[in-house]
């Protein structure tokens, strides 16, 4: 699919500094960088509903050893 990024001029040279270091072309630092962001944000996810249950199991006991 073909698609047209206007990027600000701090992103270009971000993107731009970005494919440079990693000697690859700027469209392939965008498909990297749209799934690394995809992938932390599933990450996230999954890890947000444990941590909750978590604090909720264990926040009262918590709270009363740090008095």
């Amino acid at each position: 699919m073909a698609l047209n990024v206007r990027l600000t001029p701090d992103a270009e040279r971000a993107l731009a500094s970005l494919a440079s270091d990693e000697q690859i072309s700027k469209n392939e630092a965008i498909n990297r960088a749209i799934l690394d962001r995809a992938a932390r944000q599933s990450q996230e996810t999954e890890v947000r509903e444990p941590a909750r249950r978590a604090i909720a199991a264990y926040g009262p006991l918590l709270d009363r050893l740090a008095e």
